[in-house]
């Protein structure tokens, strides 16, 4: 697959890159996809929740009542579920969410989610570029010329530019990573893959396909 290579402002340079087929043309995977986004959310959990169970309740030990003769049932302490105030039953406790995958279906979920938005013709290539100071509204005028004002963008560069990354934060839907920071879940919700020139040599590398 190739792709034309656009300048800052959005026009034709008259170069074509070319896109390995083993990373955007595959057989897509979906749970494959389907098991990376679920765990990249699971590691974004804190599992510091905690409720008081029976054992944290503060209160009298002493039986609250006499076992007979009131005609209800027999209670022994201020602390049980089914009084108010009392402990929660099975209740939340502090907890890790995270789980194993292996990094060949890792690898998997991020070739098939790339092969996807390959698909639906949503990659962009643009020259690599740099911002003197950090401006939003450069990236603004960059969305502009690309005509991505719209979309949720996904900016790929090859090594980190604090400058670009700067510009880009106040933007609510425009996220810019490292591309080997690649993640399923970012490429999943993106609607527009925007990569700078120098970072599709950086996925072969990523890939291991040199």
């Amino acid at each position: 697959m190739e792709l034309t290579i656009l300048n800052t402002a959005g026009e034709d340079t008259g170069r074509k890159i070319e896109f390995n087929d083993s990373v955007f043309g595959i057989e897509p995977n979906e749970h494959a996809i389907y098991l990376d986004v679920k765990q990249f959310l699971a590691n974004q959990r804190q599992g510091t929740h905690k409720s008081k169970e029976r054992a944290d309740i503060s209160g009298s030990t002493a039986k609250i009542k006499k076992q007979k003769g009131t005609g209800t049932a027999r209670a022994g302490s201020i602390k049980s579920p089914v009084f108010r105030g009392g402990g929660r039953v099975f209740g939340p406790r502090p907890r890790n969410y995270g789980f194993k995958l292996n990094k060949k279906l890792k690898q998997l979920a991020r070739k098939s989610a790339l092969t996807i938005k390959a698909q639906n013709e949503a990659l962009m290539v643009v020259e690599d570029f740099n911002f003197e100071t950090v401006k939003t509204k450069s990236f603004v005028a960059l969305q502009n010329s690309l005509k991505v004002s719209d979309k949720k963008v996904l900016l790929v560069l090859s090594e980190d530019n604090k400058n670009i990354y700067l510009s880009s934060r106040n933007l609510k839907n425009v996220k810019v990573v490292r591309v080997s920071d690649l993640a399923t879940y970012d490429i999943m919700k993106a609607s527009t893959l925007v990569f700078v020139e120098s970072s599709v040599k950086g996925l072969d590398e990523m890939f291991k396909l040199n």
